[in-house]
């Protein structure tokens, strides 16, 4: 599964489908561009993290009982 995909899975389906619209409609990007923003998303995962919002699992051994 893409990380675009875990992405969208975690959305509502009225935003997961928005934003599928919105990518569908940019076109080609160059990729400095897609390079630029995919740091930009890091670095605010990264934070979220940091503050606790988030939790970042690595697989299954992650589990919760």
């Amino acid at each position: 599964m893409e990380v675009r995909d875990k992405i969208l899975a975690n959305m509502s389906m009225r935003a997961a489908e928005s934003l599928r619209e919105d990518l569908e409609g940019r076109g080609p990007m160059r990729l400095s561009e897609v390079e630029a923003q995919q740091k930009e998303i890091l670095k605010v995962v990264r934070r979220l993290v940091e503050e606790g919002q988030v939790t970042i699992g690595s697989g299954p051994e992650d589990s919760y009982v």
